[in-house]
């Protein structure tokens, strides 16, 4: 396994292996696990590379104050730390049944495998950058994210499997996005991962008997530093509000749709897991959607109506696509033309959602929020 420095000493950060578009990968075989990780689906995280001259070009001095006041956070680092074992962490793997491992397993990985993404991009931000407040901000937010991947890579180590990340930086496939929508995808990312753990941690707060991992118990500090994130891209939108204008909204309310159907769709393919954390996932994603909507009016000028009927009776079409694409996969000739048919009746839905009703949003003044949830 290919280990993250601690960063207890964040001016030094540096990733242990090179970005994305250097060396090849090591000759160790890598072990299932990683291969997992590598993997690039619909519904797999992804890493992403931009340009990071235009990036760099972003400026931040219209909201200054602001922006100031965030990093003096940034640099205060209250969950130094936190991302540590305790006395609180107990745990038997084996009294896991084999779907419940086999599902929370995947959560795991998947979850490591978005951290580390976000590790990866603002890393190489930082390290390609001369914008000197937004190195300062990529380095804290790479240290976050170092830490949130190296904790769940611990966490695997009782399950005998890890993943090996200094593989997946030079072997797994980089997608590239214009810093706009690195901007609109990576602050949806953010924010809707502090909406996803902190209605985990509250919900498994009232209901410990339903803790079945200790990991949630770390989700509450942990989405603090996701919020904290969002709310440095969001300042980088408002202080850039070509960004927010004109046909951007188009691409702002794609990005909003894609996130919302993706999560929707992943959520329903754990359904022990949620079982056991005593979640309906529609509910549950309901939930996250609309928190992540009320955050959302910080930045966004305009806003999918998560609450439409008819919002949700696309995403449960979307489902049903998605299950029927998975069973085809295996039929043959004739599977191979379901799934096209199939995928092609997903274009549409999601067109649809596309051209449901939104929500105009006039911001605030002041963009800051505080995770009140």
């Amino acid at each position: 396994m290919t280990e993250l420095p601690s960063y207890e000493n964040d001016r030094d950060f540096e990733l242990p292996t090179p970005g994305p578009s250097l060396g090849k990968a090591p000759r160790k075989a890598p072990n299932e696990t990683t291969l997992k990780a590598q993997q690039t689906t619909t519904l797999s995280p992804r890493f992403y590379t931009t340009n990071f001259d235009e990036l760099d070009k972003l400026s931040i001095e219209p909201v200054r104050a602001e922006w100031d006041a965030m990093i003096a956070e940034f640099a205060a680092d209250k969950n130094l730390g936190h991302f540590k074992r305790n006395a609180e962490w107990s745990f038997d793997p084996n009294t896991l049944p084999p779907a419940l491992r086999q599902e929370f397993l995947d959560f795991l990985v998947s979850s490591l495998t978005a951290e580390f993404s976000g590790c990866v991009l603002y890393a190489e931000a930082k390290k390609r950058g001369l914008n000197r407040d937004l190195c300062t901000l990529f380095k804290y937010m790479a240290r976050d994210e170092a830490r949130h991947a190296g904790f769940i890579n611990d966490c695997l180590q009782d399950f005998k499997v890890d993943v090996d990340l200094g593989f997946l930086v030079k072997a797994k496939k980089y997608t590239f996005f214009s810093p706009k929508f690195i901007l609109y995808a990576t602050y949806l990312s953010e924010k809707i991962g502090y909406a996803r753990y902190i209605t985990i941690f509250r919900h498994l707060e009232a209901n410990p008997d339903k803790r079945f991992h200790p990991i949630f118990k770390w989700f509450k500090e942990w989405c603090n530093d996701e919020f904290r994130h969002g709310e440095a891209l969001a300042l980088m939108m408002r202080a850039n509000p070509t960004l927010l204008t004109g046909l951007n909204r188009l691409w702002i309310r794609f990005f909003q749709v894609a996130v919302f159907a993706t999560m929707f769709v992943r959520d329903h393919s754990r359904p022990e897991m949620h079982h056991a954390m005593g979640l309906d996932p529609e509910q549950y994603g309901l939930k996250v959607f609309g928190i992540t909507s009320e955050i959302c009016k910080q930045v966004f000028p305009v806003l999918v109506d998560v609450e439409s009927p008819r919002f949700l009776e696309l995403l449960r079409e979307l489902l049903q696509l998605s299950r029927g694409i998975e069973a085809a996969r295996t039929g043959g000739v004739w599977g191979r033309v379901k799934t096209l048919a199939l995928q092609a009746r997903t274009v549409l839905v999601m067109g649809q959602l596309l051209l449901l009703p939104t929500r105009s949003n006039d911001l605030p003044q002041t963009t800051r929020m505080s995770p009140a949830w």
